[in-house]
């Protein structure tokens, strides 16, 4: 089971101008065959099949933990998409064309589809998949295909980054190039434990260090790339048993933290008229609170 907090993993800025083309861009981040709907159901899909977990119970664990984290990557970059599309159309005459902007867009479905927010889809339209959900049943094998999976994550990011200087994206890359570098070494080190083998003499594949990276800096700065994260106070505690040791980069110890990171608040999106969304008049509004009144008998 999963406890959910009405929280995401770090605040976003709020965004200056609207950047459509750009969050074209970000969506591979989210729905491509490398993005975080591909890393959570992946690890989720392998910790419910997980077979022998009191036997195997670090490796359990750790998978376990970082499907938990995985939620809120998902959440992070699809608020990261829906900040970036803020303000691409204007509210006016629905004869006037007050949503022609979108026309040029890269990304039709942005506007069509949906009220100008994220969708679990690549940055050419395509929906995301099951078929990039691989769950051998075979420890080492799976171990592996997490530890590749991180690597192709963490290229499209640094890629991604590359092609875009919004303040939004650039923020919430950062961030996640340092969990995402968390994640490959967690792997390389369970991979380590299993078999034996050092995966860590195969990189840079690409090189872990997030130097290069403005937004990154400051997440390493505070730790961030140290922490392994439980996401439950009495659960999974025998990821210690792997996440241990000296961080590569800085020498410094990891640490495994019971329960979740503090989080931010989620942005509140405002409300679109132009693509009826929420589709709730003033009136309809005002209603609704009477109802709810009633219902809680508060005069």
């Amino acid at each position: 089971m999963f406890m959910r907090q009405n929280r995401m993993l770090i605040p976003l800025p709020e965004p200056s101008y609207a950047d459509a083309n750009a969050a074209s861009a970000v969506q591979e981040l989210l729905g491509g065959e490398f993005g975080e709907m591909s890393t959570l159901n992946n690890y989720m899909f392998q910790s419910f099949n997980f077979r022998d977990r009191k036997k195997f119970k670090p490796f359990y664990d750790l998978i376990s933990s970082i499907t938990a984290e995985e939620f809120g990557h998902v959440e992070l970059v699809s608020q990261t998409i829906n900040l970036m599309i803020q303000g691409t159309t204007h509210t006016g005459n629905v004869n006037n064309s007050p949503m022609q902007n979108a026309v040029d867009k890269r990304n039709s479905y942005h506007f069509i589809a949906n009220a100008q927010t994220s969708r679990p889809m690549d940055s050419m339209g395509q929906h995301w998949t099951g078929k990039y959900v691989f769950n051998s049943g075979n420890l080492i094998q799976d171990l592996l295909h997490n530890y590749f999976l991180e690597i192709g994550a963490r290229t499209h990011k640094m890629r991604v980054y590359e092609m875009t200087d919004n303040p939004v994206a650039r923020e919430m890359i950062g961030y996640l190039l340092v969990r995402g570098g968390v994640h490959v070494l967690a792997y390389a080190k369970a991979i380590e434990v299993v078999s034996g083998v050092d995966m860590t003499k195969m990189l840079p594949v690409p090189d872990l260090s997030n130097d290069k990276f403005d937004t990154a800096r400051k997440f390493e700065a505070d730790g961030v790339h140290r922490r392994l994260y439980r996401f439950s106070e009495q659960d999974y505690k025998d990821v210690d048993k792997i996440w241990k040791g000296a961080h590569p980069d800085d020498g410094e110890p990891l640490e495994v933290i019971a329960g979740a990171p503090e989080g931010a608040p989620l942005p509140d999106l405002p409300p679109i008229p132009e693509t009826f969304a929420p589709g709730v008049s003033i009136e309809d509004y005002r209603k609704i609170l009477e109802r709810l009144k009633r219902g809680a008998n508060i005069d």
